[in-house]
């Protein structure tokens, strides 16, 4: 009798297996290959400690939510909506990728794809336009994620003839009712996508996760050129380099700044100078080294260092 007793008390309502159920988490984690992600991540993005340890946070609730499904401890699945907010070039993008191969391979999306938009893929320009559009984007990201840059552009109040509206509407109630087949992710500007969620209290209270994207420091910005010229078979003499970290110093203090993006439009014009000057040496013997090579000169001429317009 008594024996029988310890075993109700020892189990959760409404579950046939006792607490003391053995799980395995180690094998959980290790037949989801989201190490493979996560290790990714790690490669391609520089820095972005406090983002990287938000999603690992996030891939270990949905770890736990599988191994609760396992026990038949059955709850609702976890609101995975989040949103990305931070200057551009932080990596939102990318992030946003990963995210949809981890919750792929822990089977929370069908096909763990990733369909990016903005605003003007979303809303239309006259009555009837604006539905049509956004169901297509929909159709095309069920079973993935959705991925919408700059969504606060998708409110315009100012604007009584405006649609977005309409397509928020639709959103919200795809959110809700089919969140089991899509995960969106709203990015943009943090103080501007604070103020897109007060103005829209439905789609603010549709978020579970929040996560901030910080600008680069100098010195990561510099290892991510170092990492860019790399993929690309690149590299900087070591004059070169100490002349790039110059030029990510001065760029900062400019207008229109967007951290990795810039770095990368930088590397792309020193490319050009570089194969310029080796075309102009023709006439010259050039050896591997020579193609691979970005020198001082093919970055010292950007106007960077000479004017206060960035180029």
């Amino acid at each position: 009798m008594n024996t029988v007793m310890e075993e109700q008390q020892n189990q959760m309502p409404g579950s046939a297996m006792p607490d003391d159920t053995p799980v395995d988490l180690k094998k959980v984690y290790e037949d989801s290959h989201i190490q493979d992600v996560l290790d990714q991540l790690d490669r391609e993005l520089i820095g972005l400690k406090p983002v990287k340890s938000r999603i690992r946070e996030i891939a270990a609730l949905l770890l736990v939510d599988k191994l609760r499904e396992q026990v038949q401890l059955s709850a609702q699945s976890p609101s995975l909506h989040m949103s990305f907010t931070g200057n551009p070039g932080t990596g939102k993008t990318t992030v946003a990728m990963r995210m949809a191969e981890i919750l792929h391979r822990l089977g929370y999306v069908r096909q763990g794809h990733i369909v990016a938009v903005t605003r003007d893929d979303l809303v239309g320009q006259y009555i009837g336009h604006t539905a049509p559009k956004t169901r297509e984007v929909l159709k095309k990201a069920m079973g993935g994620v959705l991925f919408i840059d700059e969504a606060y552009y998708l409110y315009k109040p100012e604007n009584e003839r405006d649609y977005g509206a309409e397509s928020i509407e639709i959103l919200l109630q795809v959110m809700e009712n089919q969140r089991d087949d899509l995960v969106v992710i709203l990015a943009g500007y943090k103080d501007r996508m604070d103020k897109f969620f007060q103005s829209n209290p439905g789609m603010s209270s549709r978020i579970a996760h929040h996560i901030d994207f910080p600008d680069y420091t100098a010195d990561e910005l510099l290892l991510i050129a170092k990492l860019m010229l790399a993929n690309l078979n690149y590299r900087f003499s070591q004059e070169a380099e100490n002349v790039f970290a110059e030029y990510i110093v001065k760029r900062m203090q400019m207008p229109n700044f967007s951290n990795a993006r810039s770095i990368r439009n930088a590397l792309d014009r020193a490319r050009l100078r570089q194969a310029s000057r080796l075309f102009a040496s023709s006439g010259k013997s050039l050896t591997r080294a020579d193609l691979i090579t970005i020198e001082a000169e093919d970055i010292l001429a950007s106007r960077v260092f000479n004017q206060p317009a960035a180029e």
